[in-house]
């Protein structure tokens, strides 16, 4: 090991305005593993709210000057590159034994940096679950002023939106005209005009919100930490993989992590504060001897606290990516982020919320099983059903006590029956919207499906076209039963200085897109953390 004193910490790119050369000290009050959309929330709350030290760790690079990050309509070429950590997801005889991309963001503001931009908070009832599960202060009424706190909402300050907060949120302009009859269609079958996604119970048909700025991807990057990366308090170090968490006496005093081959020990006076997402903190959990126990003896990891949730409860939406329809004529230029129109709906009447979301895709995408079967011309597009309520859980595991090496990630896809009979339901409703009059005007022929299955044949059109919506959360849950990791203030149980903020601590996942709800969890510890500082000013400033 080696010490850390007065080590040079430069940008990964030369000439990046981001970061400019700081001194590196040994120790600080808060260390934040994990620059994403957490992260950078964390950062800077705790910068302006307190007079703290606080060290930012990521292990990606810069974000600047990357143009599939900036513009929305290029962000399918982050997909694989330099700027995605390519993970993926393990096969199950449930998907026909197909391995599955799982995209994690390798740069500053994490996966929020490179994903599709939709800004959805989901339904009320996400959170009154978590609330009704024990998970006290966690209810809708009581995280909307963080989510209102968070934005800068085109439309200006409502019961439930929010202005002037750091990330702008507009509506998706000038719709494309697959977009536009998608609308349509969807009004002709019945579906009601939604016209903001982020009322408190969205249902229905219209534009996504989007987290843009001037055409720009307005990532938690841009709109919390560069504000602020001048400031003093504050170190932000990328190129920096935290190998493990240093415990003593069941509290985390500090971290190793190491940047350009060398090892450094670091040392946190206050709280350590993992927000790697749902991927990489449990792991980090478990390289540090908390975790499973027959998991860490079998990798040999000296045990320091069972923690049998660790890895657990893994959840994503699957999406079914092989609804696709030939146009009569090119329907370009593209616009937004390619799909820039969606649709909350229900499988089934009866449902308390939607369970149900849609995507329409300015252009195809299919999986490659599908793709294979259905060769798809070059003028179409598609529409993506996604179950947003879904009974499957997965899991992830360490294959070996190394850090660098491949992970078993399953999500158990189509494991529950519910699920399965759901997004069957999903895909005849795509096609019942598909066949009214607007699209029609639009479509010269089905491409996959060519024409309409039965029941049984959707089953295995389903197997096929299944992929994720690349939204891995719940893998370090919230709760107080024995399978909860962190409890309602995001303590990890049993270990003192140490909290969690990122997905990984979602109970159970929310019925849209993460990136929202991830920035309100960051908003959440934030509020905590600074509180809880102010009280104990208060309370020396009493005594003396």
């Amino acid at each position: 090991m080696v010490e850390s004193e007065n080590v040079k910490a430069v940008a990964d790119q030369p000439g990046d305005r981001l970061l400019k050369t700081q001194q590196l000290q040994s120790t600080y009050d808060y260390i934040i593993v994990g620059a994403g959309s957490a992260g950078c929330v964390i950062a800077r709350r705790l910068v302006e709210g307190t007079d703290a030290s606080v060290l930012l760790l990521e292990a990606g690079g810069s974000d600047e000057g990357i143009a599939s990050i900036t513009d929305p309509a290029r962000w399918l070429e982050n997909i694989g590159s330099s700027h995605d950590w390519r993970y993926g997801y393990d096969s199950t005889p449930r998907i026909n034994n197909r391995s599955l991309l799982l995209p994690r963001g390798k740069v500053l503001g994490g996966t929020g940096s490179i994903n599709t931009l939709i800004w959805a908070r989901g339904n009320r009832l996400d959170y009154d679950n978590w609330a009704e599960a024990g998970n006290i202060g966690w209810d809708y009424d009581s995280v909307l002023p963080l989510f209102k706190k968070s934005e800068d909402w085109e439309g200006g300050g409502s019961a439930w939106r929010g202005v002037g907060g750091p990330m702008h949120i507009e509506r998706a302009q000038h719709l494309n005209p697959i977009g536009k009859a998608f609308i349509e269609s969807g009004k002709s079958y019945g579906i009601p005009y939604l016209d903001d996604i982020n009322v408190p119970e969205p249902i229905g048909v219209g534009p996504i919100n989007m987290n843009v700025r001037g055409g720009v991807r307005c990532s938690t990057a841009d709109a919390y930490l560069r504000p602020v990366l001048g400031k003093p308090a504050l170190t932000v170090i990328t190129g920096a993989k935290v190998l493990k968490l240093r415990l003593s006496d069941q509290r985390c005093i500090g971290l190793d992590v190491i940047r350009d081959n060398t090892v450094f020990n670091l040392t946190a006076s206050q709280e350590v504060i993992l927000s790697a997402g749902a991927i990489d903190t449990p792991r980090l959990l478990m390289l540090s001897g908390l975790g499973p126990q027959e998991e860490l003896k079998r990798l040999s990891i000296p045990v320091l606290a069972d923690l049998p949730g660790v890895g657990q409860n893994l959840q994503d939406h699957p999406m079914i990516a092989g609804l696709c329809f030939e146009t009569k004529e090119a329907v370009t230029p593209f616009s937004n982020n390619l799909a820039d129109t969606t649709l909350f709906w229900k499988s089934r009447s009866g449902l308390p919320s939607p369970d149900l979301m849609f995507l329409v895709a300015q252009l195809p995408y299919v999986s490659t099983e599908i793709g294979m079967q259905y060769p798809v011309p070059q003028n179409a597009f598609s529409i993506m059903p996604s179950l947003v309520r879904v009974e499957s859980r997965g899991y992830l595991k360490m294959r070996t006590a190394l850090h660098d090496d491949p992970l078993e990630i399953q999500p158990n896809f189509l494991e529950a029956p519910a699920d399965v009979e759901a997004l069957l339901s999903a895909v005849e409703i795509g096609l019942d919207i598909v066949s009214q009059p607007a699209c029609q005007q639009l479509i010269k022929r089905w491409v996959a499906p060519a024409s309409r299955l039965s029941r049984e044949s959707l089953r295995h059109f389903l197997a096929d076209a299944c992929l994720p919506y690349f939204h891995p959360v719940g893998t370090c849950a919230m709760g107080s039963d024995k399978e909860a990791v962190v409890d309602a203030h995001l303590r990890v149980h049993g270990i003192e200085g140490l909290r969690i903020a990122d997905a990984s601590i979602m109970p159970t996942i929310t019925s849209a897109n993460t990136n929202a709800p991830t920035v309100m969890i960051a908003e959440f510890v934030s509020n905590l953390i600074v509180a809880g500082l102010g009280q104990n000013k208060a309370s020396q400033s009493n005594s003396h």
